[in-house]
């Protein structure tokens, strides 16, 4: 049986788990997820139970079963010949594991109860201790896209640009952006030795890990703009906003810049709130399945508009993914919002979270989504109305032409 513990919309989440670019703040994980819990659905992965579906009021209904005694064949085989001993809780996460990959996406996965809680944390904001950085897979490396002010790695000298070489003296440059992550977080006190390789040769800091504060929004106002920057969508991004775009509004600003660089998605309720203080009452985005299943328009409130007739900017680039690129899509779409920056990442699929038993999760794609104007930017990105490229050089000088740019359009 479903459990439903929040409105409809998010059931689904919006974010940038892709292997290439995904960003990982290494304050804990990840900084783009960023999110309320999602409707769970219980399905208790049992050896005879497969495809299904969902009828009315939630419940599972199995359409067919598969055969699961060649898999069990392995396992005893193993069992009578391995020399050593075998973790047999161990032997059925990988089954499980192995289950949800042969699906060959990379947005649908499986997680442990750990994994799981983790990822929750991440949803949530709570980016707990780290070093302050985020990371990214950039060229074949795992690499700095930025360090975060005030915190241990910008203090220490780490850059953008940088390779992610070592650990503690171990070699994690083999590792995916969430390995990594688990290396370099920790509790707050702790201390992690970081190599890091820069114009090819390897330089090491000694860094202590600090309770990292990251809320999802934060701005500022210079002269006549407002400037918004949205570093995910949780469950407060939305409120946070509306404070924001008020502030803004009493203020008396005649310009707002809206930056979602960085934001790799979260909560398709929060990009609904964020998107709905410029659109009135009309589709925000639309999602649809090849099923049917999970066919859903998501429309703007009616009367929230308080930013509608303000001229507005939005900064984006390879890292603006998902639901950050709903918001920038919508904007773009009804005209509302000039794009300034680089091209976005092109995340246009749906995810739900599906709760297992024993605090297991199944994340599954379910959906792909589509702007107003019916577009499907997966694996495309959003091209900016005015491209304006920022190099790492310049964010190690704190040199930003982008935001120089939309505060001289």
């Amino acid at each position: 049986m479903a459990n439903n513990v929040s409105e409809n919309e998010t059931r689904s989440i919006y974010d940038n788990p892709g292997a290439k670019e995904r960003k990982v703040a290494l304050t804990t994980t990840i900084i783009c997820c960023f999110f309320t819990m999602i409707v769970g659905i219980g399905l208790g992965i049992a050896w005879e139970r497969s495809s299904v579906e969902i009828a009315e009021g939630g419940d599972i209904v199995v359409t067919d079963k598969l055969n699961f005694g060649e898999l069990r064949e392995v396992y005893d085989q193993l069992v009578a010949n391995y020399d050593g001993e075998i973790d047999k809780k161990k032997a059925i996460e990988e089954a499980k594991r192995g289950l949800v990959n042969a699906a060959g996406d990379t947005y649908t996965y499986y997680m442990t109860a750990s994994e799981a809680e983790d990822f929750q944390k991440d949803l949530s904001g709570d980016v707990g201790a780290g070093i302050g950085v985020e990371i990214g897979q950039r060229d074949g490396y795992v690499k700095v896209l930025r360090t975060t002010p005030d915190n241990p790695a910008r203090r220490a000298g780490v850059l953008a640009g940088d390779i992610i070489y070592k650990a503690d003296g171990e070699d994690i440059s083999a590792l995916s952006v969430e390995d990594v992550a688990k290396k370099l977080r920790g509790a707050a006190g702790t201390s992690v030795k970081l190599t890091v390789v820069r114009n090819n040769e390897e330089v090491e800091f000694d860094l202590v890990r600090e309770t990292i504060n990251n809320e999802s929004v934060y701005s500022e106002i210079r002269g006549n703009t407002a400037i918004i920057t949205i570093t995910r969508f949780d469950q407060d991004t939305g409120r946070l906003a509306r404070k924001a775009a008020q502030d803004a509004k009493t203020a008396g600003v005649e310009k707002v810049i809206v930056d979602l660089r960085g934001n790799g998605g979260g909560y398709v309720s929060a990009a609904r709130d964020v998107a709905s203080l410029w659109v009135d009452g009309r589709t925000i985005v639309q999602q649809k399945s090849a099923n049917g299943k999970y066919n859903e328009t998501t429309t703007a409130d009616n009367g929230g508009a308080v930013l509608a007739g303000i001229k507005t900017i939005v900064l984006v680039n390879g890292t603006t993914a998902s639901a950050s690129e709903i918001v920038a899509g919508a904007l773009q779409d009804y005209k509302l919002a000039t794009l300034i920056g680089e091209k976005t990442y092109g995340k246009g699929s749906v995810q739900s979270l599906e709760q297992l038993s024993g605090g297991e999760m199944l994340r599954v794609t379910i959906a792909k989504w589509y702007t107003p104007n019916g577009k499907n930017i997966n694996g495309e990105g959003i091209e900016p109305d005015v491209v304006v490229e920022r190099t790492f050089e310049q964010i190690n000088k704190e040199e930003d032409p982008q935001l120089d740019a939309a505060l001289e359009y």
